[in-house]
């Protein structure tokens, strides 16, 4: 694959006790491979995390995002920001202004108000409104941690941006785009682990009629409440994962096109690898071993690139929650846990985006 954009890979698997051959000193190697000094310098940089939340734990180490930001800074960029949609939560993980070396902010501003909209045009989803923090950056990095997540597939990049940089409203209409809610009350044993579940006060039990209603209007259609249901009372109906898929690669091809090419850098962690996002609020114990740190500066490819290394592990006895079970059907780990096929929004991706789904490794030693 001659053409095919490069993939550098930090493999966290060392090849002596000795600090260089460290995932660190790795990782600091691979930033040089980028050339950052001649891309930041006297340009303002805008880093996309996910900061996690609840009592969750497997998010990306502080330590790793202090490295970039001092390598930033050393080559000379001038302003540096940790951008997530609320970043609050993430103090309690170590995210910090002392701990990152950097201001970390709302992408929505601190208003909460400071955002663009994009035309769309695909079904509903009309339009796209984008954080003004992630837009208004000279220069744009794309910082994830690769898991698995039971709407998507999976989250890396693509989803970083898709579901990262936009509000509430923007996820709403994304999330539907796969079907609607149909609640069955016979089934329903009130135990009100849903409403537990939902981040949004989107579910308001009915204590008289033991019964609960959607609050739609606050509903992001994120099927936490399907998944932790045990009685199977909530399901999702209509499934339409490839409408999900394409529209997810039309809002991200939306922002990307914001930003030349050259001013975009992505950065995949393939470390506490697990079934769910980090938007649970909590963690499980990791579904592959950990693998190391991915760079690149195509986001078809190092998620791409991602989902094949991810394949290429065998699942921990512990990785999977208590009564999930492989299926036969799926050509990948995550869809074999799903049922979704992770690499569909790659491929939208590379028809509305110019972005490859072929790359070459190149491992930093």
């Amino acid at each position: 694959m001659p053409d095919a954009p490069i993939v550098y890979f930090a493999d966290i698997a060392i090849e002596a006790l000795e600090g260089n051959k460290t995932l660190p000193a790795k990782f600091k190697r691979m930033l040089k491979k980028f050339a950052l000094a001649e891309r930041v310098k006297d340009k303002s940089v805008g880093i996309k995390m996910h900061l996690g939340g609840g009592i969750g734990y497997t998010t990306v180490h502080p330590f790793f995002v202090r490295m970039l930001v001092d390598e930033l800074r050393e080559s000379g960029a001038k302003q540096i920001k940790v951008m997530d949609g609320d970043p609050g939560p993430g103090v309690v993980r170590g995210y910090t202004p002392q701990t990152l070396g950097c201001p970390i902010v709302s992408c929505f501003g601190e208003s909460g108000r400071y955002t663009y909209r994009e035309k769309i045009g695909f079904k509903h989803l009309d339009e796209a409104i984008f954080g003004g923090e992630a837009v208004d950056c000279d220069f744009f990095i794309d910082l994830s941690h690769v898991k698995g997540h039971g709407d998507c597939g999976f989250g890396g990049a693509l989803k970083n941006i898709a579901m990262g940089t936009v509000p509430g409203e923007t996820r709403g209409k994304l999330h539907s785009l796969e079907g609607g809610l149909k609640y069955d009350k016979s089934k329903c044993k009130f135990c009100l682990k849903c409403k537990e579940s939902c981040r949004t006060d989107a579910i308001q039990p009915d204590k008289e009629k033991k019964i609960i209603n959607f609050f739609l209007h606050n509903c992001t259609y994120c099927q936490h409440c399907e998944m932790i249901c045990p009685e199977g009372a909530i399901k999702m109906e209509g499934r339409r994962f490839e409408d999900f898929s394409k529209g997810m690669a039309l809002v991200t091809a939306a922002f990307l096109k914001k930003y030349k090419p050259e001013n975009l850098l992505f950065i995949n962690f393939l470390m506490n690898i697990t079934v769910f996002c980090d938007c649970w609020g909590f963690s499980t114990a990791s579904l592959v071993p950990d693998i190391g740190i991915l760079g690149s500066s195509d986001i078809a490819a190092i998620d791409t690139a991602s989902l094949d290394l991810i394949d290429k592990e065998k699942v921990l006895p512990k990785g999977l929650p208590p009564g999930r079970k492989l299926v036969e059907k799926g050509k990948h780990l995550f869809e074999k846990i799903h049922g979704k096929d992770p690499y569909l929004m790659l491929n939208y991706l590379s028809e509305a985006y110019p972005c490859s789904i072929k790359y070459n490794i190149e491992e930093i030693k």
